[in-house]
């Protein structure tokens, strides 16, 4: 059952709800659901080029972080959030969360270890 499918009232309480809000939240919620997808498949596509920089940095024996880029992309990404009123620090603190995930994946690389990624073929 999808979120769309309940009958919530004003509440949060089970029961009628007027047939125009159930029609106006599962039009939001399938909004929702849609953009949720696409963020997947955008951070799907990131992890792509990561892994690849990754590889890239273990054939030339370079560190896996880089935190000069790390600091830089942390401001341009402040400065996106705002321009599009978004909290600049929950966008820094998911920056954050991906740059730490990019940099295990980098080490895995470095090690000979791939991550769970590139058991799907890449």
């Amino acid at each position: 059952m999808s979120t769309s499918d309940t009958n919530e009232t004003a509440d949060g309480a089970s029961g009628q709800v007027d047939p125009a809000v159930r029609a106006e939240l599962a039009r939001l919620r399938d909004s929702i659901d849609n953009i949720d997808a696409a963020v997947v498949h955008m951070l799907a596509e990131r992890f792509k080029c990561t892994q690849q920089v990754g590889h890239l940095k273990a054939a030339y024996q370079l560190p896996p972080a880089d935190p000069a880029r790390e600091a830089h992309q942390i401001a341009r990404l402040r400065r996106l959030a705002e321009n599009a009123k978004l909290d600049p620090a929950f966008a820094e603190k998911l920056l954050n969360f991906i740059i730490a995930e990019v940099i295990r994946h980098h080490e895995r690389i470095a090690d000979g270890v791939e991550g769970p990624t590139a058991a799907m073929g890449e």
